[in-house]
């Protein structure tokens, strides 16, 4: 799924129809907050305008702090998922319900240096479980390969409780890298830069990771 984050910010509608066109079947917003991570980007407002620009579904990364306040508007926005980070909330399951009551798909991302064991007591209250392979906050940073036994072990405790929960990684996702995801046991991606900034445009970028996975 091609994140919004790496595409021209002047042009977003033009840019999510353009990922439509390449086949992207899930966008991500990538929403931060200056505070929780150390960077800026859009809010619920940007994502309402987008929202008829494509019939692709949303899914918002929200990377800010006590996520529980905004649910409602950035369901209103259009999405169809949120993500929020179980480092920010001081109440998960209660967020995660919030998300539930408002008609979403709920997802828990941790941040790499935050156990698998953050996320085990709400694993059966998600569908989406997002593991960073990347520091949050900025596009373009490099996969951090010690991620890959966590991801390990995030597929073993959803095998052993049989969840119908999908490991979601995100952070320097290429055609290199996407493979060794994949065999730990991730099954939905998020590309930024590999996409938005191929050399053969974001057709070409998105048919090549699906192609690599289809030989994993």
């Amino acid at each position: 799924m091609p994140s919004t984050l790496s595409v021209d910010q002047s042009r977003l509608a033009e840019e999510l129809a353009d990922l439509e066109r390449a086949g992207a079947d899930v966008l991500q917003w990538d929403v931060m907050d200056g505070m929780y991570v150390p960077n800026l980007t859009v809010g619920w407002d940007v994502i309402a305008d987008c929202r008829p620009h494509t019939s692709v579904p949303f899914e918002a990364h929200l990377m800010i702090e006590d996520p529980g306040r905004y649910v409602e508007d950035f369901a209103r926005a259009g999405n169809e998922r949120l993500i929020v980070h179980a480092e920010a909330c001081m109440h998960l399951h209660r967020v995660i319900q919030q998300i539930r009551g408002a008609g979403l798909q709920a997802g828990v991302a941790l941040n790499p240096a935050t156990p698998i064991e953050a996320a085990q007591h709400v694993l059966e209250d998600i569908d989406t479980l997002l593991i960073m392979t990347v520091n949050p906050g900025f596009g373009g940073q490099s996969f951090i390969h010690t991620m890959l036994p966590k991801i390990r072990q995030a597929a073993a405790m959803i095998g052993e409780r049989r969840l119908p929960v999908r490991i979601e990684v995100d952070g320097g996702i290429s055609a290199e890298t996407i493979a060794s995801a994949y065999d730990a046991g991730a099954r939905k991606f998020v590309a930024g830069t590999a996409v938005a900034k191929h050399p053969k445009g974001k057709a070409a970028a998105i048919a090549e990771l699906r192609k690599v996975i289809e030989h994993a």
